[in-house]
């Protein structure tokens, strides 16, 4: 129509001769690419897998580079065993429905049966199996009456038969939200709670759903074909670009295209429909201070796993191990059932649970693939709903003994509860689980791991008071339990039930009991208490304010205002604000104990963790004996970046905007800080806590606020 109109009849028929070419030379085409889909079928029925020299004739013959070839084979090959893998999963419905039809009929058939004996209907085999259960619960629930009454002869002097009846009554863990306890002022001298009524320690494994588990056969298979296709995405997602990957315009992040991710990988229908869910995607790349089989040893090891993520991951364990790998010390092809916990080191967020399926595979020599996927079982789906799609690492040696790792994350999260106001950007820009963190942890960690394993002595030993390497060495296990124990107790896991008191601000004072038997805490009954608040201050300003001993005074209520000077350091890693020290308090009653620390700081935040140690205790330690029988009730800060945008300004309400990325101190308008207490309330494993003991608490966490905020001049409300 724009030809004819704008040139006349010469132009119209310029225009239709050019029409007619363009349809040959498109004919010309579709025949020649229909004769190179036809060449390469007929020789993918002849070799799926063509080596190098056939796909250079190939690529010769049909004018395509050997690339294309390459990659032509591979989407075929993943094309047919899709298409084999349906029809198996249709064979496999088909004899499923046959054969619960036949279950069916089989039953219905047995309703009528007659014994022949006595011409009533037979016993059935569920009934004998009823009652071996019954029989069962019985000896279980005599144990525990025993132990129950051996505890009460041992405390009360007489055997529980003997105690006078009781009415029963509903006792709930560390109730304190009661009418009565409006504030501070209104928990002095009220009722006392029984901590033998309080289930759970921290010494102990809370009751978890993986217990439970049985795996056939069938789901074993099952979990092989998951892990194996995973594994296959995570490689495609962890080495494209391009179309898979876009650069933030925020922050300049990885993030997923959701769109083209879901073009090559297809899902189920229900994906992406419910409105609470979100989808956080990221990548990263560095370096690593360990070569890549130490990594992939403490990955596949649930223990160490945990050892080396005590910020992230607050639980982890190995449910089953589907397939062990190849012999020796490689992990090559191991596949493990696991169940992990993830958190963010403050009580107002929960935690994620996550049944993974850990597989991990060695791509060539020194390149290994380590990926996690979910595999879920409906009947222990909790609060809030987490799905871990194919995330996970790569990991290449490098020839100074060092690792590139690339990480990547994504999940599918359903907030069934709202997320605190304070940690709503964190989470929503994804850096509160993102691939940013587990690197940067991980990175830290080797640091410390390489740290620990150097031969000669301390970087900086002030006055000499740690004689040799392995007194160094003890130290920072010392030290790294302490922080271990610190991260567990302000958890929101499982095994945590928190109250909240009302006080200083909206967030308020959380406080929940348990009772420490193991042989590196006190023995007795801990009141675990932390509170969350916001400061228009960079994380880095936040953190060098808490580390030095100069300003401790400022901010540390327990010093009395007395200065603190410290008597030894040790370095455990390349940021000078990562270190242990021992501090000594001046013009304090109780000159034999002293102050253990450890700071530490990477791109995701940072903990300054510190524990009160007497001196026998400090000189086991410097000596190079095993410190793992130290009591340790540690106490400290964790701080991390708010997720705003770095401006001015800004409450304690949380914005819509993303974090950006970079320095710890520049990528962030403002700080978390979550200050937490560990106070032993009792000595005895069973007594009785007055809510003197909680007020104390509660006016101790908040005076240190108020202190912090007053010497970072910040605004009190």
């Amino acid at each position: 129509m724009e030809f004819g109109s704008g040139g006349g009849g010469g132009s119209g028929s310029g225009g239709d001769h050019d029409a007619s070419d363009s349809q040959r030379r498109k004919k010309r085409y579709h025949r020649h690419t229909a004769h190179q889909i036809q060449r390469l079928e007929s020789m993918f029925k002849e070799c799926p897998h063509p080596d190098e020299k056939q796909r250079l004739q190939l690529s010769r013959e049909l004018a395509l580079a050997p690339r294309q070839i390459k990659f032509w084979f591979q989407n075929r090959r993943t094309q047919m065993k899709a298409q084999h893998e349906r029809a198996d999963n249709c064979a496999l419905r088909a004899e499923n429905d046959k054969i619960r039809c036949e279950n069916i009929a089989i039953r219905e058939a047995l309703k009528n049966v007659i014994c022949p004996s006595c011409g009533g209907p037979p016993v059935t085999e569920d009934s004998y199996f009823d009652e071996q259960k019954l029989r069962m619960e019985n000896v279980q629930l005599k144990e525990e009456l025993d132990r129950v009454s051996s505890i009460a002869a041992k405390y009360i002097g007489r055997p529980i038969s003997q105690l006078p009846p009781v009415q029963p009554i509903h006792v709930s863990s560390l109730d304190l939200t009661m009418g009565s306890f409006g504030g501070p002022s209104g928990l002095s001298g009220g009722p006392s709670l029984d901590l033998d009524l309080l289930h759970g320690s921290s010494s102990t494994m809370p009751h978890l759903p993986f217990q439970q588990i049985v795996l056939s056969e069938m789901d074993k298979s099952l979990m092989t074909d998951i892990a194996a296709n995973a594994m296959e995405e995570l490689l495609r997602l962890l080495q494209t670009n391009d179309p898979l990957w876009l650069k933030s315009s925020t922050d300049g992040r990885d993030v997923l295209n959701l769109d083209n991710y879901e073009r090559m990988f297809p899902r189920g229908s229900g994906h992406l429909k419910n409105p609470n869910i979100r989808i956080e995607s990221s990548r990263e790349s560095g370096v690593v201070i360990m070569n890549a089989l130490a990594l992939v040893d403490m990955f596949t090891d649930s223990n160490k796993w945990v050892e080396l993520f005590p910020t992230i991951v607050s639980m982890a364990k190995t449910i089953e191990v589907i397939t062990s790998g190849m012999m020796g010390s490689s992990h090559s092809g191991s596949l493990q059932l696991m169940y992990e916990e993830l958190q963010v080191l403050s009580p107002l967020v929960p935690t994620r649970e996550f049944y993974i399926l850990r597989y991990c595979q060695q791509i060539e020599q020194g390149l290994w693939a380590i990926v996690n996927v979910s595999y879920d079982f409906p009947q222990f789906a909790s609060q809030g709903r987490c799905h871990r799609f194919p995330s996970g690492c790569l990991i290449q040696d490098m020839p100074n003994g060092y690792s590139k790792v690339t990480w990547m994350e994504h999940v599918e999260i359903e907030d069934t509860t709202p997320i605190h106001q304070l940690y709503r950007d964190l989470i929503h820009s994804g850096m509160a689980f993102g691939a940013e963190r587990w690197l940067a942890s991980l990175q830290r960690m080797c640091e410390r791991i390489a740290c620990l394993m150097v031969s000669g002595g301390p970087g900086r030993d002030l006055g000499g008071v740690i004689p040799s390497p392995d007194g160094k060495r003890s130290m920072m296990k010392l030290a790294q339990r302490m922080v271990n124990n610190f991260c567990t107790s302000i958890s929101t896991s499982n095994s945590h039930r928190w109250t909240t008191l009302s006080g200083m601000n909206d967030v308020g004072v959380r406080v929940t009991l348990h009772k420490s038997t193991d042989s590196g805490q006190p023995s007795g009954v801990v009141l675990n208490a932390a509170t969350t608040f916001w400061l228009p201050v960079s994380p880095q300003n936040v953190f060098n304010f808490f580390r030095d001993e100069r300003t401790r005074s400022q901010w540390d209520v327990l010093s009395n205002g007395n200065a603190v000077q410290e008597v030894a350091h040790i370095a455990n890693g390349s940021h000078p604000g990562s270190c242990i020290s021992v501090l000594r308090a001046f013009n304090t009653s109780q000159n034999n104990m002293l102050i253990l620390q450890e700071s530490c700081i990477d791109n995701s935040g940072s903990l300054v963790v510190y524990c009160p140690v007497d001196l026998p205790a400090i000189n086991i330690a410097m000596s190079g004996e095993d410190p793992s029988y130290i009591p340790l009730l540690p106490s400290g800060f964790t701080i991390c970046p708010d997720g705003r945008p770095n401006q001015v300004g800004g409450g304690d309400g949380a914005s819509t905007s993303s974090n950006t990325h970079g320095n710890i101190g520049t990528r962030s308008s403002g700080s978390l800080i979550t200050v937490a207490f560990q106070i032993l309330v009792s000595s005895l494993p069973s007594a009785k806590l007055n809510m003197e003991s909680v007020t104390t608490v509660n006016n101790l966490i908040s005076t240190t606020v108020q202190q912090i905020k007053a010497s970072l001049n910040c605004p009190s409300s």
